[in-house]
């Protein structure tokens, strides 16, 4: 077994802050939009149900392909955030533009 650098788990922290951040973003905004402070299309309800299995099944799939591999368990962790990520980036950017119409 590999093992992680104090870099290494720093660095995974600090990307574990940023879905934290982007998805408390996400909730805010999704909250605001349902109680009418926040444009949202009316998709948005369904739309937040729909993305978190597949990004989940994503998730899971890359870590079990990052672990069979032998990957340090910090690149495990980053390569079970990173399909998160990207998801709770896109939502925040998508729906933070609605407000600036």
């Amino acid at each position: 077994m590999k093992f992680s650098g104090p870099v290494h788990v720093w660095l995974t922290g600090v990307q574990m802050m940023h879905l934290a951040a982007e998805t408390q973003a996400v909730i805010a905004m999704r909250m605001l939009g349902m109680a009418g402070f926040w444009p949202v299309s009316r998709s948005e309800a369904q739309r937040m149900w729909a993305e978190k299995p597949g990004a989940f099944v994503e998730s899971g799939g890359a870590a079990v392909m990052a672990a069979m591999q032998g990957k340090r368990p910090d690149q495990i962790a980053d390569a079970a955030i990173r399909p998160l990520r990207k998801k709770t980036r896109a939502n925040s950017r998508r729906l933070s533009k609605g407000r600036r119409r």
